[in-house]
């Protein structure tokens, strides 16, 4: 990935022991308390706590909780006042993977190298894992802005405030209207504004909620908080493009599902409208511009700039 010609590539570097440490620590915070949260209970109905919690524990990169924490943290945030948030956001999107693999949507039989929900449990408890996986998500939400705001009328309203903006990203004006668009488009032959915007809904609005949510809850300024979102927003285009390009460059063992699922089901993808080089070139120009987003924090931002890099050479 180049640099950019903006502030973005003036950020220093670690090595890359020093990124993956942190990445690890951070990803560990998020799973062990994603254990916590969805502990199967010994009660009648306990095929739906299998159920929610096969799909969480089929692991996956953990990007957006990752970054949550890493912007909070990069803001001054205490970790484990934002991780609540974090792991809401990661329920959100396992929910999203759930339905997404139904046979009304992709029918995808394989998730992260194991049997998808619908597969393992049937598609009934598939559909009311998700649906329980989102309302969980919210509920863990609200519980912790109530608890932490219940001294601190501040941290209550910072709380509600990114709760919504989360709620906003994976609704109709977000994810739900980018998978409806995709959806839709299966068979037709999409021109590069509708692709765009289809992506930046689908994929990009939850990555998105990821930098501007844990802003709100640090109370950044409107400044701070369009420079992350600007960062996000190239940053989830970089992760979609990447996707497309793997879909097409990877294998099944290495991606852990079916590779070619995008040609089969006649979508259109950066790659059909593009090419594999102007793919690449695509991927490395959303690349530069997260990092050129970045310039307003400095070294600071290390890390930050370090995730953008680690998603575009991604191999699954």
């Amino acid at each position: 990935m180049r640099n950019g010609n903006g502030a973005g590539g003036a950020i220093p570097r670690r090595n890359e022991t020093a990124f993956l440490k942190e990445l690890a620590e951070l990803t560990r915070l998020v799973e062990d308390r994603l254990k916590g949260l969805l502990a199967v209970r010994d009660v009648p109905e306990h095929r739906i706590y299998e159920s929610m919690a096969y799909s969480v524990a089929a692991g996956g990169k953990r990007i957006r909780p990752v970054l949550f924490l890493a912007v909070g943290d990069m803001l001054g945030g205490k970790i484990d006042e934002m991780l609540p948030y974090a792991c809401a956001m990661e329920l959100i999107h396992t929910y999203s993977l759930i339905h997404d693999d139904l046979p009304a949507m992709d029918n995808d039989d394989f998730r992260r190298g194991l049997p998808t929900n619908h597969r393992a449990y049937g598609e009934a408890m598939a559909i009311l894992a998700g649906d329980a996986l989102l309302n969980r998500a919210f509920e863990l939400m609200l519980e912790t802005a109530m608890k932490q705001g219940a001294d601190d009328a501040g941290k209550l309203s910072r709380g509600i405030r990114a709760a919504h903006c989360m709620a906003e990203a994976s609704g109709v004006s977000g994810m739900i209207g980018g998978q409806v668009m995709d959806m839709e488009a299966e068979g037709r032959n999409l021109d590069m504004h509708l692709l765009d915007r289809m992506h930046r809904l689908k994929t990009g609005a939850l990555i998105r909620a990821c930098a501007v949510s844990p802003a709100i809850l640090c109370g950044a300024d409107d400044a701070t908080v369009e420079a992350l979102a600007g960062y996000a927003e190239n940053l989830g285009l970089a992760f979609q493009i990447r996707d497309d390009l793997l879909d097409v460059e990877s294998t099944d063992e290495v991606l852990g599902k079916p590779v070619g699922s995008d040609e089969r089901n006649g979508k259109s993808t950066f790659v059909t409208l593009l090419g594999l080089e102007g793919a690449r070139l695509a991927l490395a120009s959303a690349g530069a511009d997260a990092l050129d987003a970045l310039g307003p924090f400095g070294e600071k931002a290390a890390f930050l700039a370090e995730l953008a890099e680690f998603i575009a050479t991604r191999r699954h």
